[in-house]
Protein backbone atom coordinates (compact mmCIF):
# COMPACT_ATOMS: atom_id res chain seq x y z
CA UNK A 1 0.00 0.00 0.00
CA UNK A 2 1.33 3.41 -0.94
CA UNK A 3 1.61 5.82 1.93
CA UNK A 4 -0.61 8.89 1.57
CA UNK A 5 1.29 12.14 1.88
CA UNK A 6 -0.20 15.60 2.00
CA UNK A 7 1.49 18.76 0.75
CA UNK A 8 1.92 21.59 3.24
CA UNK A 9 3.73 24.90 3.12
CA UNK A 10 6.18 25.61 5.90
CA UNK A 11 7.89 28.93 6.50
CA UNK A 12 11.51 29.31 7.54
CA UNK A 13 12.49 32.90 8.22
CA UNK A 14 9.87 34.41 5.91
CA UNK A 15 10.51 31.95 3.05
CA UNK A 16 7.91 29.37 2.16
CA UNK A 17 8.77 25.75 1.33
CA UNK A 18 6.37 23.06 0.14
CA UNK A 19 6.91 19.61 1.65
CA UNK A 20 4.93 16.37 1.71
CA UNK A 21 4.26 14.62 5.00
CA UNK A 22 1.93 12.09 6.58
CA UNK A 23 -1.34 13.71 7.67
CA UNK A 24 -0.77 12.68 11.29
CA UNK A 25 2.60 14.49 11.31
CA UNK A 26 1.21 17.89 10.30
CA UNK A 27 0.54 19.31 13.76
CA UNK A 28 3.96 18.29 15.06
CA UNK A 29 5.79 19.62 11.99
CA UNK A 30 3.99 22.95 12.25
CA UNK A 31 4.77 23.17 15.98
CA UNK A 32 8.45 22.46 15.40
CA UNK A 33 8.65 24.96 12.54
CA UNK A 34 7.10 27.59 14.80
CA UNK A 35 9.80 26.85 17.40
CA UNK A 36 12.53 27.05 14.73
CA UNK A 37 11.31 30.45 13.58
CA UNK A 38 11.12 31.68 17.18
CA UNK A 39 14.68 30.46 17.75
CA UNK A 40 15.87 32.31 14.63
CA UNK A 41 14.31 35.51 16.03
CA UNK A 42 16.02 34.82 19.39
CA UNK A 43 19.38 34.45 17.65
CA UNK A 44 18.78 37.68 15.71
CA UNK A 45 18.29 39.60 18.95
CA UNK A 46 21.18 37.89 20.76
CA UNK A 47 23.76 38.09 17.97
CA UNK A 48 23.20 41.39 16.18
CA UNK A 49 25.08 41.97 12.95
CA UNK A 50 25.17 38.39 11.73
CA UNK A 51 23.85 37.30 8.35
CA UNK A 52 20.35 35.74 8.18
CA UNK A 53 21.93 32.51 6.96
CA UNK A 54 23.97 32.38 10.18
CA UNK A 55 20.81 32.57 12.30
CA UNK A 56 19.14 29.84 10.27
CA UNK A 57 22.24 27.65 10.52
CA UNK A 58 22.45 28.16 14.29
CA UNK A 59 18.78 27.18 14.70
CA UNK A 60 19.19 24.10 12.49
CA UNK A 61 22.33 23.02 14.33
CA UNK A 62 20.48 23.36 17.62
CA UNK A 63 17.60 21.21 16.37
CA UNK A 64 19.86 18.68 14.65
CA UNK A 65 21.74 18.08 17.90
CA UNK A 66 18.70 18.38 20.18
CA UNK A 67 17.76 14.66 20.08
CA UNK A 68 20.99 13.79 21.90
CA UNK A 69 20.14 16.06 24.82
CA UNK A 70 17.93 14.97 27.71
CA UNK A 71 15.18 17.33 26.54
CA UNK A 72 15.39 15.89 23.05
CA UNK A 73 15.03 12.34 24.32
CA UNK A 74 11.87 13.30 26.20
CA UNK A 75 10.54 15.14 23.15
CA UNK A 76 11.37 12.20 20.85
CA UNK A 77 9.16 9.95 22.96
CA UNK A 78 6.23 12.29 22.33
CA UNK A 79 6.89 12.30 18.58
CA UNK A 80 6.96 8.67 17.40
CA UNK A 81 7.33 9.64 13.74
CA UNK A 82 10.51 11.55 14.62
CA UNK A 83 11.89 8.58 16.52
CA UNK A 84 11.12 6.31 13.55
CA UNK A 85 12.91 8.64 11.13
CA UNK A 86 15.94 8.95 13.43
CA UNK A 87 16.17 5.16 13.76
CA UNK A 88 16.00 4.76 9.98
CA UNK A 89 18.73 7.38 9.52
CA UNK A 90 20.89 5.64 12.13
CA UNK A 91 20.40 2.35 10.31
CA UNK A 92 21.50 3.88 6.98
CA UNK A 93 24.57 5.45 8.60
CA UNK A 94 25.51 2.18 10.29
CA UNK A 95 25.20 0.30 6.98
CA UNK A 96 27.40 2.88 5.24
CA UNK A 97 30.03 2.67 7.98
CA UNK A 98 29.87 -1.10 8.38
Amino acid sequence: MIEQLIPINIVVSDRSYRIKIKPEEEAEVRRIMKEVNEKIVDFKTSYAGKDLQDYIAMALIMYATHPVTSGGKAQASTAPFLQEKLEKLEEIINQALG
